[in-house]
């Protein structure tokens, strides 16, 4: 488990194509890598991923052919920045939200402008994630966790402040770039529970949906 907030940005070294799936090379820059061991996990652009050999400035790290589905690695380059995350200590300050590090899927960031000293972001985000995302909640962009200003259809705003924007990759950001997406864990596990009280003899006969009631009965209020 992650928190979103960035402790490095370290820098893709290597890229090796086997038999249908990836193998990276990560340079880890300022990360301190001395509590890391084999099999550990750092989140790279928001993606959790296998430390499986420490070569000393860096990890290698095997990328299934599930991650390449639904994230943008096969477009990474050699030379290319990256935003990293050690997994989170029991005894770490929780600095984010809940981030897991399994993708949701890839936006796109359709307009960045100024504002006072901060960065503006709108971002596209992908039909299937839409409904999870919402106002004043929390999302995840490569990585980072980020506070949604506003939701207006397929786009949400952000607002980055200066330190954010030097301590990751977003600075880099222009229209078109595309982004790395998780949602909200409490809204997607949310949604498979009501779902599965949707089914009940209950829920049917009182049509299904989103209720007060359903929520009631799910545990999410107090009677």
């Amino acid at each position: 488990m992650f928190t979103g907030i960035i402790e490095a940005v370290g820098m893709v070294a290597a890229i090796e194509m086997q038999q249908g799936d990836m193998r990276l090379y990560i340079r880890t820059g300022a990360l301190d890598l001395a509590d890391v061991k084999l099999g550990d996990s750092i989140a790279t652009n928001g993606i959790c991923l296998t430390a499986v050999e420490l070569p000393g400035d860096g990890f290698w790290a095997d990328v299934s052919r599930e991650t390449l589905a639904h994230s943008r690695f096969e477009q990474l380059q050699v030379g290319e920045r990256v935003n990293l995350e050690k997994a989170m200590m029991p005894s770490s300050r929780f600095g984010g939200h809940i981030v897991t590090g399994h993708v949701d899927g890839v936006g796109e960031v359709v307009e960045r402008y100024d504002d006072a000293r901060s960065i503006r972001l709108a971002i596209r985000a992908p039909q299937n994630i839409r409904r999870y995302i919402a106002g004043k909640g929390s999302i995840t962009v490569d990585g980072v966790s980020l506070t949604v200003n506003a939701v207006d259809g397929e786009l949400f705003e952000l607002n980055i402040v200066p330190h954010t924007a030097e301590q990751t990759i977003i600075q880099q950001y222009g229209p078109g770039h595309p982004v790395h997406l998780e949602v909200d864990i409490i809204a997607r596990y949310l949604e498979r529970l009501l779902g599965g009280a949707a089914t009940e003899p209950q829920a049917e006969s009182a049509g299904g949906g989103l209720s007060m009631e359903l929520l009631a009965q799910s545990g999410f209020l107090n009677r």
